[in-house]
């Protein structure tokens, strides 16, 4: 899993890798300009566009410098924007200006015709990982500029006005795509950047997961390699008992299709026995709906040891005895999956939080968060009080959005790479707390139950909205799970 380093470390990473490698700083940003081309030419080789690469002072100018150098070589009409005298400006700027061939047309920013930039192609190289303060002047002016071209617009490491660990102020560029060396940056993960971030390509520049690990946080970027190797496998002698025996409790007059996705999407993950604990009246739905899943009984509080894991809270409604939660909680030895009305449930009655089994899962939308945990001013401060929860209560808390994040009671906090826009559709999330209930179900721990699940879920509204797109619902998701195992080679 990749690390995400903070922004004010990246600096002493560049320095670090530099002189364990015993090469020089603008090695490293030749193999960054070289990791974009490669990215640049399998996307952009025969689109016949002119190049317009707009290069700051500091060395994320530098890297658009030597960008433009190496697409100049590719048969690429490039033309730099500077806004500078390079004596002003970074050492391996300096560099990589004084290398740039003759070929490429140089002009400062006040020369520049904007309109020349629409239908082609704009690459932001203005301000990378370093900025710390809201854009003014000269850079301002042009980023608003660009911002209303038609122009093909790709940032550099950061859109220029997003800082790499903060939330921005005033504006940014807009970026189409933003290309990020070797890891993510947190700023990028932040939905309050989203309009500005565009898609999110990482390009590996060569330093090592293992060098990274000493200037991280405990914040991991997780990706599709990293799944494989988390997932429990069976034999030709396994039977149904070996996949987990699980229960699911919720449902409620008008509200059975919630429970119903989750016990389909546990089937789907590969549960062995999936029981559904639902109002007496409303489990004809079940029956019908999936014949496959176990309606269970009145007394099952009485025997909840039977079960390998249990999953609680989609349709349950809000007029559940509080009795009956807590024996939920209370009566049961092992984590619990805790989604929608039980999460709602909790909000209301906060002293049910202190009954929770250690390493239970929480997993709440940005909504069901507040209520939880009260209001947060952006994203950043969310993340950092989704950690105080998960440590306070000694449970994993899955904060579903974009960008999922999986924030642990030892002070990790994972982010997931998968999923789309098409996925934020009713019942999407119940299906995820099948899907997590299922994999803890299965024997795995607590957290790769949740990681596994939520890469999964992820995939799985990826590839059925190459089909489906905005006409994706919860459904379509829980169809194509079983492609998701075969997309990572896992039997």
């Amino acid at each position: 899993m990749l690390e995400i380093i903070p922004g004010n470390r990246v600096s002493d990473l560049d320095k670090a890798y530099v002189q364990s490698a015993g090469i020089t700083s603008w090695d490293l940003m030749e193999k960054a300009a070289t990791s974009f081309l490669n990215w640049f030419l399998l996307e952009y080789k025969d689109h016949g566009k002119r190049v317009f690469i707009f290069c700051g002072p500091g060395n994320n100018g530098g890297d658009g410098l030597a960008i433009a150098r190496l697409l100049q070589t590719e048969g690429f009409l490039v033309t730099v924007v500077t806004f500078e005298d390079p004596l002003n400006c970074s050492h391996d700027y300096k560099i990589n200006f004084n290398k740039l061939p003759i070929g490429i047309r140089v002009i400062g920013y006040g020369e520049f015709d904007v309109n020349l930039v629409d239908d082609n192609i704009c690459i932001d190289a203005i301000f990378g990982v370093g900025i710390k303060r809201p854009l003014s002047g000269k850079y301002l002016e042009t980023v608003n500029s660009l911002n209303q071209t038609r122009a093909v617009k790709i940032s550099i490491d950061m859109p220029s006005g997003i800082p790499s660990d903060g939330v921005f102020l005033g504006d940014a560029f807009k970026a189409d795509i933003t290309c990020t060396f070797q890891f993510p940056k947190l700023g990028l993960l932040a939905p309050e950047h989203a309009e500005y971030t565009g898609d999110i390509k990482i390009l590996d520049i060569g330093i090592p997961s293992a060098f990274l690990e000493s200037f991280g946080q405990k914040k991991y970027f997780v990706q599709k390699e990293d799944i494989k190797p988390l997932h429990k496998y069976s034999h030709r002698f396994s039977h149904k008992g070996d996949f987990g025996r699980i229960l699911l409790v919720g449902g409620s007059k008008g509200k059975m299709g919630a429970i119903l996705l989750s016990a389909k999407a546990a089937l789907r993950s590969g549960s062995g026995l999936v029981n559904v604990f639902a109002p007496s009246d409303e489990r004809m739905v079940l029956q019908v709906g999936a014949p496959e899943v176990m309606v269970a009984q009145e007394n099952v509080i009485h025997d909840l040891a039977q079960f390998d894991a249990i999953g609680i809270g989609p349709g349950w409604g809000l007029e559940i005895e509080l009795d009956d939660f807590r024996k939920f909680l209370t009566s049961y030895n092992s984590p619990i999956v805790i989604d929608a009305d039980g999460l709602n449930l909790l909000s209301k009655n906060k002293c049910l939080l202190e009954h929770l089994p250690p390493n239970s899962i929480l997993t709440p939308h940005l909504k069901e968060f507040e209520r939880l945990v009260g209001p947060s001013r952006d994203h950043l401060e969310r993340l950092q009080k989704a950690l105080d929860f998960s440590f306070k209560f000694g449970i994993f808390l899955v904060l579903k959005g974009a960008f999922t994040s999986i924030s642990c009671p030892d002070g990790s906090q994972y982010f997931n790479s998968s999923g789309n826009k098409y996925m934020a559709t009713a019942g999407a999330g119940d299906v995820l707390t099948g899907m997590i209930t299922s994999f803890l179900g299965q024997g795995y721990e607590p957290l790769n139950a949740a990681i596994c699940a939520v890469y999964h879920h992820g995939l799985a509204g990826d590839l059925a909205a190459k089909q489906k797109r905005r006409g994706l619902i919860a459904s379509d998701i829980i169809d194509s799970i079983p492609a998701t195992f075969l997309e990572l080679g896992i039997e």
